[in-house]
């Protein structure tokens, strides 16, 4: 199943270097990363570099569940892709972001591939739908 894939868009008043940033900003990522309501993300580390490595703790309730990954390119912009590390994940699960600004807006297209099932996927779907809704009330 690690064939499955999803891609979102979300269109955010912001522009694209804003919102590009805020992905590459650790006290950005704690507020915005938040694949459901009521979720924190207490402890975000960061190394936003390509080949750099990122640390996120998302929280629901009284449980920590560690995501990190590396960076395997920075597009300043324009694109980020990098790898995916979670619980929920297998190896080689891969997040790819397009930014394209037009008018002051910023059209995120989100491109999520490998996921250990139908229902992984169908869960990070709604996750990250979430985090984009969060990250556009945020830019």
């Amino acid at each position: 199943m690690s064939d499955l894939s999803l891609t979102i868009s979300r269109t955010i008043e912001a522009s694209a270097q804003r919102v590009f940033d805020a992905w590459l900003d650790p006290l950005a990522l704690a507020k915005f990363m938040r694949p459901m309501p009521g979720m924190d993300a207490p402890d975000v580390k960061n190394d936003p570099v390509e080949g750099g490595r990122f640390d996120i703790v998302m929280r629901p309730g009284d449980d920590d569940i560690p995501h990190a990954g590396t960076y395997i390119e920075i597009t300043k912009y324009t694109r980020l892709i990098f790898t995916w590390e979670s619980p929920f994940s297998v190896e080689g699960s891969t997040v790819t972001l397009d930014f394209e600004e037009a008018d002051g807006k910023t059209e995120v297209t989100l491109t999520h591939v490998k996921f250990p099932s139908q229902e992984s996927r169908d869960n990070h779907n709604s996750g990250w739908g979430q985090i984009l809704e969060t990250l556009a009330t945020a830019a």
